[in-house]
């Protein structure tokens, strides 16, 4: 479905990603990992049209590269920023439908697919986004996005600055989501993205430095020192832990 190939991305004299493949198949969940600064985040706006770029972005074999930001979401490139960028003068369904505009006759996930998804936004339906935790805000994202029919999901940092449980729900719900749609999901936490994703890409410095199957990347340890500077393993290691134990 999705084709990257020698994706590289500028901005003034810094070279952010440098040389990027990566595929996503119909139905396939793919899951883009590393630190900050990798290029991950990049990646996902390149493909959207958020970002310009050097290389080619192919969907569906049609090269994206004369396509607008608005012609690649009506064509079900969804994509779901980091930040939520929920609408904070508008209430939870409000939020819901202007996520339809994108659906351009494919079928979509109902709106009460999304409440089914995240009951918590059943009962908050005409509460404005201001008045959301960050929690109700990520799944109003998530469900803004799902009724656009999406033909492929980008989901960027989906756990950020969430408490553990609500980091879990969010994560489960995507598992969900993965069996409806195609899926490519930043996220740093390597646990909850291995939880929805079958393969992953490893990013440093904008580089690919490791590709490899959710079951080949159950030696963590070994996956954080090939893609982590050592001062940052215990760190990382230990946001994996607390993934863990949720």
């Amino acid at each position: 479905m999705l084709q990257v190939e020698q994706l590289d991305i500028h901005y003034g004299s810094a070279h952010a990603v440098r040389g990027v493949d990566l595929e996503v198949g119909t139905g396939e969940a793919l899951a883009l990992l590393g630190p900050n600064g990798a290029g991950k985040s990049s990646t996902l706006r390149a493909i959207s049209g958020l970002t310009p770029y050097g290389g080619l972005i192919r969907f569906d074999g049609v090269d994206l590269a004369s396509m607008s930001v608005n012609q690649r979401a009506l064509a079900g490139i969804i994509h779901v920023p980091e930040g939520r960028r929920v609408f904070a003068d508008l209430t939870v369904h409000e939020n819901l439908v202007i996520g339809r505009t994108a659906a351009n006759g494919r079928t979509a996930f109902s709106y009460d697919d999304v409440y089914s998804l995240f009951p918590a936004l059943a009962r908050l339906r005409k509460r404005l986004g201001f008045a959301l935790s960050g929690g109700e805000q990520q799944m109003v994202a998530l469900g803004r996005a799902l009724v656009g029919a999406p033909r492929l999901l980008m989901v960027d940092e989906p756990s950020l600055g969430l408490a553990p449980l609500v980091a879990s729900n969010v994560t489960d719900a995507l598992s969900e989501i993965k069996s409806r749609t195609s899926l490519l999901v930043v996220e740093q936490n390597v646990h909850l993205a291995l939880k929805i994703c079958s393969r992953a890409i490893v990013l440093r410095a904008g580089e690919v430095v490791l590709r490899a199957t959710s079951d080949e990347l159950d030696d963590r340890d070994a996956l954080l020192s090939k893609y982590l500077g050592q001062s940052d393993i215990v760190a990382a290691a230990a946001a994996v832990e607390a993934g863990a134990s949720t």
